[in-house]
């Protein structure tokens, strides 16, 4: 979707200034990265979902509230739609009914074996994939209204295949519930002139990821 979370190119919102420090300022930062993880787990819903609640907050909370009460707003938000949480219970803290019953739970002790799999996301191939190294690409000017994982700075420019990579989870797909349609995804090289201008770009090339839906052949304008 169009939003506020995708900044990438835009120069309204101020410079980025990174803490190097340390990547949390609070203890309940923790606890609601810790909170997200094992809701992920039980598999109510899926991690395109996910982030896809947190881009749908309205933009001047997104923008206003800092990075993890972007999280936990999001997460809030999921509880209550899938009727695991009331209002009423957010509000006080505490639970005021039966707990729901899920299918899977993350315990203490499996944390450490779950975070060492890792959730890999590709998948085996049943199509040829339709570009190769070499290819000259265009980015379809689209204009989802749901979650993507295309940066609108890419849209309608041409770049070449530098990577095939094997066949992906489809994001655009998996966050609206149907299912993981897996799809080739390929590293584009662009030039960043044309991303930037010559002004603004302090790189030579830009590489992103991106799924084939996402392109189209040169050939095919």
């Amino acid at each position: 979707m169009n939003g506020v979370h995708d900044m990438g190119g835009m120069e309204c919102y101020g410079p980025v200034d990174p803490d190097q420090d340390t990547a949390y300022h609070h203890d309940w930062e923790k606890q609601v990265l810790a909170l997200t993880l094992a809701m992920g787990a039980t598999g109510t819903w899926n991690l395109d979902q996910s982030r896809f609640a947190r881009e749908s907050l309205e933009p001047s909370l997104y923008l206003s509230i800092g990075y993890y009460r972007v999280w936990l707003t999001a997460l809030e938000n999921l509880l209550k739609q899938h009727e695991l949480v009331t209002a009423d219970e957010l509000e006080q803290g505490q639970s005021l009914g039966a707990s729901a019953q899920l299918t899977r739970l993350l315990t203490a002790n499996d944390v450490p074996g779950v975070l060492a799999r890792g959730a890999p996301v590709s998948r085996p191939a049943t199509t040829l994939a339709r570009f190769a190294v070499g290819d000259q690409v265009r980015v379809r000017n689209i204009q989802p209204s749901t979650h993507t994982r295309l940066p609108a700075y890419l849209r309608h420019h041409t770049g070449t295949i530098h990577r095939v990579h094997a066949p992906h989870v489809y994001p655009d797909s998996h966050a609206n519930g149907l299912g993981e349609d897996p799809q080739w995804l390929y590293n584009v090289r662009f030039c960043a002139d044309h991303l930037w201008g010559e002004a603004r770009s302090n790189h030579r090339y830009v590489h992103a990821d991106c799924w084939e839906p996402y392109l189209m052949g040169t050939a095919d304008e």
